[in-house]
């Protein structure tokens, strides 16, 4: 009896134990010993961080350009706002693509890139002066591509748009935008400033909440779905039955949409590798963790897909607009290659790290 007993009492321990070893395994803890703090730490201070605090002083810039040119509107102000207009939106695609903590809380993509605004809401809110700019309502009345209406497409040609921006209530509602712009990148900064980096460098579980994941899930997320759809597939009607070109980015300065495309596709690349914002140096990133794994021949093809993206963009025109208009097979051409680097980092790279993938996908890879 008392051997049946203790038979009992050690398949029990036994299953309990294999229950357990299965528990610790299942996301928790990695089976890798590359150290993701040091990763983190180099993402946090040499990228996301340095990012913030440019697009910050390029908005300070625009902040008080807006306010110049409020005071006193004529051309030279005028030209004066746009450059600074866009290269604050420059800037703003080397951070996008970290849509965690503050950023993802406050909805900050949202409210600084929904593209092609909404010229009616626009109107409308001008018009009648009483808007709540922080409302989801606003979304697509808000941001880079609003003040890009604002400055480029609220009449059809330089003279008219000084005349249109003289009325108070549309250079109020430009100010407005502006400085919402600076209160949310400000807003998103000081978070990471003030303690959320310490804690995100600390984050390394291999869990949904760790930063790793979080990071990767929204970096991939912003590849595929930001750059890949919005800035190439959805203009070029990949997902439609004709091309969209009045969906491209930059709509109204037009000459522009390729800049920004390039823009992020480097910014992309570059947090792949591991590359300071503010130098060449480059730390701990995805390319090493890959390397360390025994994947150097991944790291290698994802870095040569976003170089043959990166041709296939510059063979474009500088115009999107036109390009899909003249010859949109180019256009789809670039899709194609853009796409190739989303299989190699949203099937191969998460495998090898042994991650989910945490957003929805109904377009398939």
């Amino acid at each position: 009896m008392f051997k049946r007993i203790l038979i009992v009492v050690l398949i029990a321990a036994a299953i309990f134990a294999c229950s357990s070893s299965d528990d610790s395994n299942s996301g928790s803890v990695t089976n890798d010993t590359y150290n993701r703090t040091a990763m983190l730490t180099n993402i946090a201070d040499n990228i996301i961080i340095p990012g913030y605090q440019n697009l910050s002083a390029e908005l300070s810039t625009l902040v008080d350009s807006k306010n110049v040119f409020v005071a006193n509107v004529n051309q030279t102000n005028l030209e004066a706002l746009r450059t600074n207009w866009f290269n604050a939106y420059q800037s703003f695609q080397a951070v996008q693509m970290f849509q965690i903590g503050k950023a993802e809380e406050i909805l900050f993509e949202e409210q600084m890139n929904i593209y092609p605004t909404n010229t009616t809401d626009i109107e409308n809110n001008i018009a009648n002066g009483n808007y709540d700019l922080s409302s989801v309502n606003n979304n697509d009345a808000v941001g880079f591509p609003a003040v890009d209406y604002m400055l480029y497409g609220v009449a059809d040609n330089d003279a008219a748009i000084l005349t249109t921006l003289s009325n108070t209530n549309y250079s109020t509602y430009l100010s407005d935008l502006i400085d919402r712009m600076q209160t949310l990148t400000n807003t998103v900064l000081t978070d990471w400033t003030s303690g959320y980096r310490d804690n995100y460098i600390t984050n390394t579980a291999n869990v949904a909440s760790g930063a790793v994941n979080q990071t990767l899930n929204a970096y991939i997320f912003y590849y595929e779905k930001r750059l890949r759809a919005d800035k190439v597939g959805i203009p070029a009607g990949v997902f439609s039955s004709t091309a969209l070109p009045s969906k491209v980015e930059a709509l109204y300065k037009e000459e522009d949409s390729k800049t920004l495309l390039l823009e992020a596709l480097n910014s992309v690349q570059d947090v792949f590798n591991g590359k300071a914002i503010n130098s060449d140096a480059e730390g701990e990133s995805y390319k090493n963790y890959l390397i360390a794994l025994d994947r150097n021949d991944l790291a290698e093809v994802i870095n040569n897909r976003f170089d043959a993206a990166r041709t296939k963009i510059e063979a474009l025109n500088t115009n999107f607009k036109s390009q899909i208009e003249t010859d949109n097979t180019k256009m789809t051409e670039a899709y194609d290659a853009i796409q190739l680097a989303v299989v190699s980092l949203k099937s191969d790279m998460i495998s090898v790290f042994n991650i989910s993938i945490a957003f929805e996908d109904n377009d398939g890879d």
